[in-house]
């Protein structure tokens, strides 16, 4: 599948990386894997989506587009470190992490605003395994915090 013909189909125009936070790399390779740091939903002006999924704040919609944001993120990283969005072979593992308000139990649903993301870009290799998960914060207080595991071909990579 050519990758960048499906984003056109569909509309996608990726952002820039946003620029780490901390004392970190946004990608760190190993073998065929790359470990994706997390990242944020960051919209097109450059601001972020942020405060807590459910009762009052953000709605379920809302945090799922904002983890739809966080996954376009993690789409312009992989480009940003492979060139080619045609070398990935398989996402293995997401983990997401969403700033929710107590009793707010629908982690699954936000996160599936990346997932969904994924599997319309490459289709079945877009699938893996997967973690959703409720924090009380999340750093600047962002929405939506998501880290991948993507196996990708590096054979002709430096």
């Amino acid at each position: 599948m050519d990758v960048d013909t499906r984003l056109k189909e569909l509309g996608i125009e990726l952002p820039e990386p946003v620029a780490p936070g901390g004392n970190y790399v946004p990608v760190m390779r190993a073998g065929d894997l790359l470990f994706l740091s997390g990242a944020g939903p960051a919209r097109p002006d450059g601001s972020m989506v942020t405060g807590k999924v459910g009762d009052g704040g953000l709605s379920l919609a809302e945090g799922r587009e904002a983890a739809r944001l966080t996954g376009l993120q993690l789409l312009a990283v992989l480009q940003s470190e492979l060139g080619d969005l045609g070398r990935v072979r398989q996402v293995v593992k997401l983990f997401g992490m969403v700033n929710v308000a107590p009793g707010f139990t629908d982690t699954p649903g936000v996160i599936n605003g990346c997932s969904d993301l994924l599997v319309e870009v490459f289709g079945d290799q877009g699938r893996g395994a997967r973690s959703a998960v409720g924090q009380a914060a999340l750093p600047f207080d962002i929405a939506v915090e998501i880290e991948a595991v993507v196996l990708c071909d590096l054979s002709s990579s430096g």
